[in-house]
């Protein structure tokens, strides 16, 4: 796997997916995180295949990686939320809603089932079906 810059955060999501798209073009993180990278768990690549070895399952949520730490699903989200800034309506909205990690954890499953429907009727196959 490539080096991990300990500046540069990685949150891998699904490019196919509207949701997760437009999740991650407005989420903006303090920048005490430093960088954030954004990876199409599609187009895969050394992060991607890092992920995918250490059992996380990218069709059951987007991950988080910063450092040696990696988040999934409601943990990713959460930790997001903890690290928004509140530039804009959309993270502190997020901020709002996610900070709490059971709220997070009941939440997101909602998500992720919304997520699954419209990948479904776009005609758009799972992440693990379209490596």
């Amino acid at each position: 796997m490539a080096s991990k810059d300990s500046e540069v955060a990685y949150l891998v999501y699904d490019s196919d997916c509207p949701f997760c798209s437009a999740y991650v073009d407005y989420v903006r993180v303090k920048e005490s995180v430093g960088t954030l990278q954004l990876v199409s768990a599609r187009d895969g690549g050394p992060i991607v295949e890092d992920v995918i070895k250490r059992h996380f399952d990218l069709d059951d949520g987007m991950v988080l990686v910063m450092g040696n730490q990696y988040y999934h699903g409601h943990d990713c989200i959460n930790r997001l939320a903890l690290l928004s800034t509140p530039s804009n309506i959309f993270n502190r909205l997020n901020a709002l809603v996610f900070r709490n990690p059971k709220v997070s954890r009941v939440l997101y499953p909602v998500l992720r089932f919304g997520r699954n429907i419209v990948l479904r009727l776009l005609g758009r196959t799972k992440i693990a079906t379209s490596r």
